[in-house]
C-alpha cells in the first residue's frame, strides 16, 4: 500500500504545472551558476581539481535554494486533503496511518531524487574533456539526498498541522530556515551543541568528501522523528474523528 500512496503522490505532483516548473528553473539556475565556475576553472585551475572546484561548491548552493523551494512542495500533501475534505476518506481507509504517511514521504522524496539525478548529469557533462573525483561527486549527491529527505518530513509533518498549504509552507520555510542559521549561531557562540543541531553543519562535511557515520544518523534521526509526529498528528485526527 505504500508504494501505492508513493506512486500515485509522484504521479499527481508530476501533473501538477508546479512540480514541472520547479524542475525547469532549479535546472536553469544551476546551469547559470555551473557555466562561470566551469569558466573559471579553466582560465585558472585550481590546486584542489575539477570536483571540488566546481561541483561541490554547486550543491551546497542548490541546497540553499531548495530550501525555498521544499516548503512549496510539500505544502499540500496533508493540509489540501484536510481544505478539501477528502482526509476523512483518507483516514477511514483500511491503511495504518504509518502506510499513508511513508507513502506521502517516499512520493515526495522520489520527486527530489529525479530533481538530483538531473542535477547531477550537469556535472557529469565535464568527463568530455576532464576528469571527475566520482567519490566526491558521490558523497555531495548522497549528502543532498539526505538533507532535502530531513527537509521533506519536515515539511510533511507540518503539512499536517493545517488545512492552509500557505501557512504550511511558511511553517515548513520557518523550521527549515531556523535549523540552517543554528549553523551561524555556532561561529559565534563556542556551542557544540548548536552546531550539531544546525542541519547544515552536517551536510558540509559531504560536500568535502567526508563520510561520517554521525552526519548520516542524524539525518536518519530527523527523518524519523517528523514522520513519527506526522503519525501521531494523523493517528489524533482519526481518534477525534
Amino acid at each position: 500500500m505504500i508504494y501505492i500512496i508513493a506512486s500515485r503522490e509522484l504521479r499527481n505532483m508530476f501533473l501538477s504545472p508546479l512540480a514541472w516548473v520547479i524542475l525547469g528553473v532549479i535546472q536553469l539556475i544551476f546551469g547559470i551558476t555551473f557555466y562561470p565556475d566551469v569558466d573559471s576553472f579553466m582560465r585558472q585551475p585550481h590546486p584542489a581539481g575539477l570536483t571540488a572546484a566546481v561541483v561541490s561548491p554547486l550543491f551546497g548552493w542548490v541546497a540553499i535554494l531548495l530550501l525555498f523551494v521544499i516548503p512549496l512542495l510539500t505544502m499540500r500533501l496533508i493540509s489540501e486533503e484536510r481544505r478539501n475534505k477528502t482526509l476523512s476518506l483518507l483516514l477511514s481507509a483500511p491503511l495504518t496511518m504509518t502506510e499513508i504517511v511513508l507513502g506521502k514521504f517516499f512520493g515526495i522524496v522520489a520527486y527530489l531524487l529525479t530533481m538530483i539525478a538531473m542535477l547531477t548529469l550537469m556535472p557529469m557533462s565535464l568527463l568530455l574533456g576532464g576528469t571527475l573525483d566520482f567519490g566526491l561527486l558521490f558523497m555531495s549527491a548522497f549528502g543532498l539526498i539526505l538533507l532535502l529527505a530531513s527537509f521533506a518530513a519536515i515539511g510533511l509533518f507540518m503539512s499536517t498541522l493545517t488545512q492552509s498549504p500557505t501557512l504550511a509552507a511558511v511553517s515548513t520555510f520557518g523550521a527549515l530556515f531556523f535549523l540552517w542559521i543554528l549553523q551561524l549561531g555556532s561561529e559565534f557562540v563556542d556551542n557544540g551543541a548548536l552546531t550539531y543541531l544546525s542541519i547544515v553543519s552536517h551536510y558540509l562535511s559531504f560536500l568535502e568528501g567526508v563520510f561520517n557515520t554521525a552526519d548520516v544518523a542524524y539525518y536518519f534521526l530527523v527523518i524519523i522523528l517528523f514522520l513519527v509526529l506526522s503519525v501521531r498528528r494523523l493517528e489524533g485526527d482519526r481518534l477525534g474523528g
